[in-house]
């Protein structure tokens, strides 16, 4: 069967949207592997997953070394050298994965993101393949990423029209790409999370030793800018008779962990490292609300819908999100959950107030999203994954959606 070779800019570890792509294409008969970075110390440079899946992870540039926190520079020149040093071993690990993925003599190059594109791109033209580039964010108008926007506008106005097969997350993402760069609309695969059996169970309550009976409040997933948690936290401060907990990591964790001390909220917060895809369902259903308050930052925010909202209607939660049109349509269609203002702490703590104090609501909003997540799960769209694949491998034009 042809062989897939799938580019990712990380390690690999807890991709959830790469590796349900993955899976999807090797149970269908492909052979896929998966290139990305790898760690001395956190990650094996080559294993084979449970599911046949190979990951061939390429090392850094010699010398490279974690960042650590708190770190600073203790010279002015070598402060000023760090940058090129950075770009220096961007180019080391692209010039690695470009000449593993050559050798691969893959029939399909699948990029992951931007960052990956243009090694991706060129790889395939050296080994014959065809390109097949999955757009995860809008990466022009994205938080963090401003510094690389013209860039990324670039890079995708040169090779996204180039490629025989484009997909991204959202009807609103895929409206955008078609304009910016005239090409055919992507096919959109949300960040749907797969339908897996996830009771009710007393996993967080255990783990921290929660002793009161109050309502947890959970989210889930990276703690970065632009995302309302110090928001979700001085609202917090005023919902008594609740839990809330983050799940994750990210540039945010030790400030958010700062400001929670600060408010006086250490025994009603609490922070729980990154879990891996395997367990985080079962976490995520020993909760009672999902919350999603991310804000309207960039445009890439404005038209997301997210991993963290698919895996709360899954594991049957209840959900408060920001009334953003994609979030919007999830939350309407089925009734699982109530919108907030974006950048509004009133807002935010009405609807939180609501759910926390009204047991009732929360049990048919948690009805409605276990009767929703069979059509808001993955399997419910993967056939539209093969279906892309097979009319590349066949040079088939795609599809407008």
């Amino acid at each position: 069967m042809p062989r897939i070779a799938m580019i990712v800019w990380n390690e690999f570890r807890n991709d959830a949207r790469v590796l349900k792509q993955a899976r999807t294409l090797q149970a269908a008969g492909y052979q896929v592997t998966v290139f990305a970075l790898h760690t001395p110390g956190v990650t094996h440079r080559n294993e084979v997953l449970a599911e046949g899946i190979r990951v061939i992870r390429v090392a850094r540039s010699p010398g490279w070394r974690p960042a650590r926190a708190g770190a600073c520079a203790s010279t002015a020149p070598a402060s000023q050298s760090m940058p090129l040093r950075r770009s220096l071993s961007r180019l080391w690990v692209h010039a690695g994965l470009l000449a593993r993925i050559v050798l691969h003599r893959a029939a399909v190059v699948h990029a992951h993101d931007v960052n990956t594109l243009p090694t991706a791109w060129l790889a395939a033209r050296l080994s014959g393949a065809r390109l097949v580039y999955d757009a995860h964010e809008i990466s022009t108008s994205r938080e963090g990423y401003g510094r690389f926007r013209k860039w990324v506008a670039c890079v995708e106005t040169a090779l996204m029209p180039r490629a025989e097969g484009t997909i991204t997350t959202t009807q609103s993402r895929a409206k955008f790409f078609a304009r910016a760069y005239g090409i055919r609309r992507p096919l959109v695969l949300q960040n749907r999370a797969c339908l897996v059996a996830s009771p009710p169970s007393q996993r967080i309550r255990r783990e921290l030793g929660l002793k009161q009976p109050w309502p947890i409040v959970l989210y889930q997933g990276g703690l970065q800018q632009g995302r309302g948690l110090e928001r979700l936290l001085r609202v917090a401060a005023g919902l008594q008779h609740a839990y809330f907990v983050f799940i994750g990591g990210g540039r945010l964790t030790q400030p958010l962990m700062t400001l929670s001390e600060q408010l006086g909220l250490k025994e009603r917060v609490h922070f729980i490292p990154t879990v891996s895809l395997a367990d985080l369902p079962s976490y995520t259903a020993s909760a009672d609300i999902g919350v999603q308050p991310i804000e309207n930052t960039c445009l890439n925010h404005f038209t997301t819908d997210s991993n963290k909202l698919f895996e709360y209607v899954i594991a049957g939660l209840p959900v408060v999100a920001t009334d953003f049109p994609e979030i919007r349509e999830i939350v309407r269609c089925h009734a699982v959950g109530l919108l907030v203002t974006a950048g509004s702490d009133q807002s935010l703590h009405v609807q939180l107030r609501r759910l926390i104090d009204e047991p009732l609501l929360r049990q048919t909003l948690a009805h409605n999203a276990k009767n929703a997540a069979p059509h808001v799960c993955w399997e419910q769209q993967q056939s539209q994954l093969l279906g892309l694949y097979e009319r590349v491998l066949a040079g088939t034009p795609p599809v407008c959606r």
